[in-house]
């Protein structure tokens, strides 16, 4: 088990490391020169090479990697072009909204999707099954910022239950902040959820074909012990999977739905700066989520032996 968590952990170190150089390069694909973007068309060439010189611009592209590794490494992602302020508090001011409505979303939709997929495998072609799997079906099927604004339209516009635009962080006014995360959070549940079941359904399938499940119906255990001892434990690891890419994915930005409910997330931010040409808020961007992406799939892969011991013993 030691040996498992240790060796997974090495190989993110590399990973990262790749991370790193693909986000460096990316921002210097970018055509145009960040310096005249930032100075404006009325600057001269003196001015121009001086600002180059204070960036580290002037220096080699290798020698400019590792200069900027180096600061990274200290929360040093530079300052932004528009506003002057520090990139990794700003992210992380940021990120924050994100957060909380990503990880409160995917929670409820993992507590309601693997229990129905699990009775739905069990109930397979039956009527149960096929009322689970259509629901899933039409929640998945409906993009994410049309259901979002149904139902801004219906509990903002219609009923007035809720705020249509506008944000309260939770920390200034806990009861206002919840009003407004809620209709983004149920979004996300709604849509997540049949994705969820899906996955939870298709694989309790397979676990249920196996013949130690037969062997313990075939000794009187109960259907509902079967499926709570024997059944979920071994169906759930794929599902896990799942839930980690869909929490990698929404962290590193739920662009859409923040333009549609007026949220200041990582995945605005990561847009204002494209349009602002703010390349050192957009170069931090890209690192951050991407070590969100990497640290979720390692917390992943390091739950896999909680639920399936054969893990640690490959």
């Amino acid at each position: 088990m030691l040996a498992y968590l240790l060796r997974r952990i090495a190989m993110t170190v590399p990973t990262l490391l790749l991370v790193s150089i693909a986000v460096f390069t990316l921002m210097r694909l970018i055509p145009g020169d960040p310096v005249q973007l930032m100075l404006g068309e009325g600057a001269d060439p003196a001015q121009l090479e001086l600002a180059r010189q204070q960036m580290g611009l002037d220096q080699p592209l290798v020698t400019q990697y590792f200069v900027w590794l180096r600061h990274a490494l200290t929360g040093d992602l530079g300052v932004s072009t528009t506003n002057g302020l520090a990139v990794l508090p700003l992210i992380w001011e940021r990120f924050h909204v994100s957060a909380v409505i990503v990880l409160t979303a995917v929670a409820l939709a993992s507590l309601i999707a693997v229990p129905a997929g699990l009775i739905a495998a069990w109930r397979k072609d039956r009527p149960t099954d096929l009322a689970i799997i259509g629901a899933a079906t039409l929640m998945l099927s409906v993009p994410s910022f049309w259901l979002g604004l149904l139902l801004l339209m219906f509990f903002g516009q219609y009923l007035h239950w809720l705020p249509v635009v506008g944000y309260v962080p939770m920390s200034e006014d806990f009861s206002q902040g919840l009003l407004y995360v809620i209709l983004p959070i149920v979004t996300l549940v709604l849509v997540e959820t049949g994705v969820l079941t899906r996955m939870s359904r298709a694989s309790t399938i397979e676990v249920l074909r196996l013949e130690y499940v037969t062997h313990a119906r075939a000794k009187g255990v109960p259907e509902s012990q079967v499926l709570r001892r024997h059944v979920l434990p071994n169906a759930f690891n794929p599902t896990l999977t799942m839930i980690g890419l869909i929490l990698g994915h929404l962290l590193s930005g739920i662009a859409v739905l923040e333009t549609v409910f007026t949220l200041p997330g990582l995945g605005r931010l990561m847009i204002d700066s494209i349009f602002a040409r703010d390349y050192p808020v957009l170069q931090g961007c890209l690192l951050f989520t991407a070590c969100i992406y990497v640290v979720i799939n390692l917390i992943v892969d390091m739950c896999y032996p909680l639920f399936d011991p054969r893990v640690s013993v490959q």
